[in-house]
Order: C-alpha cells, then sequence, then structure tokens
C-alpha cells in the first residue's frame, strides 16, 4: 500500500481526474495517507502572473489560492496533504523533488497529448516515468 503519494497538480483537468483516482485508490486506509499535491510554475507562467499582478508576492499569493480548493478537497476526503510549489522546468524539478524524497508512488495526469506532439514536445509524464526512482502511476 502507498503511504507517501507525490501527486502533480497544475489545476487542469487531467490533474483532477489525477487526484480523484488516488483518492480511489488509497480510500480503504486514508487515515495513514499523506499526499503532497506538488506544482510547479514554469519561466513563462511566472513572468505571465507578475505581469497579471503586479508583483511575485502577489503572484505567489494568487497561485496558492487557486490551488487551495484542491488541498481542501483532498483533506475533505480524510487524507493529510501539503501543497508544495516549485520554480523552474516541471519534469526537471518533479524529478529532482521526487528522488530526494522518500515516496512510496508518484501520481500524474497524462495530457493527452497526440503522437505528433509527444515526439516534438515531449511530456512531463513520459519523463516522470523515466528518470523517477519511485513508482510512478499515470492517469488517463
Amino acid at each position: 500500500m502507498f503511504k507517501n503519494i507525490l501527486l502533480a497538480t497544475d489545476g487542469s483537468d487531467h490533474s483532477r481526474r489525477a487526484i480523484d483516482q488516488t483518492l480511489k485508490m488509497v480510500s480503504p486506509h486514508k487515515d495513514e495517507v499523506h499526499i503532497d499535491l506538488i506544482y510547479v510554475v514554469d519561466g513563462e507562467t511566472s513572468k505571465q502572473d507578475v505581469l497579471n499582478y503586479g508583483d511575485s508576492h502577489t503572484a505567489t499569493k494568487k497561485r496558492k489560492e487557486k490551488f487551495l480548493d484542491i488541498i481542501q478537497y483532498v483533506e475533505s476526503e480524510g487524507v493529510s496533504s501539503e501543497f508544495i510549489m516549485l520554480h523552474g522546468d516541471p519534469s526537471e524539478e518533479m524529478i529532482e523533488y521526487a528522488n530526494q524524497e522518500d515516496y512510496d508512488c508518484v501520481v500524474i495526469g497524462s495530457r493527452g497529448r497526440n503522437k505528433w506532439q509527444t515526439l516534438i514536445l515531449g511530456s512531463v509524464s513520459h519523463k516522470l516515468v523515466k528518470y523517477v526512482q519511485a513508482p510512478v502511476i499515470v492517469v488517463k
């Protein structure tokens, strides 16, 4: 059974399905489980948020507010959680963070790119499967 889970989220429908699936997976043992919700802000998003909100402090505050409902949802299901926000390339930051910590598994939603898009752009989920040392579950 997985007790310490790293769950990648970006607020998208894909990550919401990953959250729902993770909660179903741990439901019988939810009192023993802890989920770290991780969000990585890439450079382009960071710049755009600062332009929208005026400064980096306000942008950070707004990002945290964006994920407050997700944290409350997970905790309303009886699972303890923590929100982690990092800055940089999402795949690199998540791989480094996951490999530094002691997670039983990592869960990420699949973005649903076609073969051509994946070939050219790669995918965060594919990179996590390849380089994270813990088991990785990709939710379609």
